[in-house]
């Protein structure tokens, strides 16, 4: 029988007691490394995901501004076309010269395309700014007014429809949904945008559709409140800024 010194025993019993708090504290410190680890590639799943989202909505945003640029510039032409309108009626007042020269055909025809104009445009006042054109028009031809008279009045429509093009307020008149008619305020940014507010709380902006324009009631929750925001900051004046709206881009021009 071997007989083992108590010294060693001792010693045993000491190792064994310091050595199973480090092997517990090593299995802490794995277990701790794996669920960083398992963390870490978590964040790398994540970080992927949001890089693909982000991808995603620049490209959208890419061709949204693509878009927004071609209907810009198609809005840009048709302003260039209405100031050549204007550069021929001066061209031919310049042409006809003496004051004797009977102005009534050149003061119609630039009626008549200023009114096809508007009618075309964006549905701003149309008809209280067409009556106004054939109140000119119908005095002319009673002879309530001169033909140099008529002739101002035809310069200062087209500066106003110059002005409509820059101007940024808001407004009221009529506007028809669902078939009924009913006042709303109106929010015009130049002769791009158009965006309305019922009393009965509807929101929304105008949409072309063809030669046609149509008011559309948003319910889409991003959209009702920028275009509650760009109401209130009219409201108080604030006519420059940056402004988040809906793609509402309007064409307008004659065809």
């Amino acid at each position: 029988m071997v007989t083992i010194p108590k010294k060693i025993l001792l010693l045993a019993a000491v190792s064994s007691t310091l050595l199973s708090p480090m092997l517990m504290a090593k299995d802490d410190m794995v277990k701790s490394i794996m669920e960083l680890r398992a963390d870490v590639e978590s964040l790398y799943t994540k970080i992927d995901e949001n890089k693909d989202t982000y991808k995603s909505q620049m490209k959208s945003y890419a061709l949204q501004i693509s878009d927004n640029e071609a209907q810009i510039n198609r809005q840009d032409t048709s302003l260039k076309l209405t100031q050549q309108n204007i550069e021929k009626t001066e061209k031919k007042l310049e042409e006809m010269g003496s004051a004797t020269v009977d102005l009534k055909p050149v003061v119609n025809e630039a009626l008549e395309a200023l009114e096809k104009e508007i009618k075309s445009g964006i549905p701003f006042k149309v008809e209280e700014r067409v009556a106004a054109l054939h109140q000119i028009k119908d005095d002319l031809k009673n002879g309530n007014i001169s033909q140099e008279k008529a002739l101002a009045l035809t310069w200062a429509s087209y500066d106003d429809a110059l002005r409509l093009t820059k101007e940024i307020g808001q407004f009221k008149q009529e506007i028809t949904l669902d078939g009924e008619a009913t006042i709303a305020k109106i929010a015009k940014v130049g002769s791009v945008m158009m965006f309305f507010a019922t009393p009965d709380d509807r929101v929304g902006y105008v949409k072309q559709e063809g030669n046609d324009y149509n008011y559309v009631v948003t319910t889409d929750s991003s959209e009702r409140d920028e275009i509650i925001d760009l109401f209130d900051a009219l409201q108080k004046q604030i006519r420059t800024g940056y402004f988040t709206l809906p793609n509402a881009l309007l064409l307008r021009g004659a065809n």
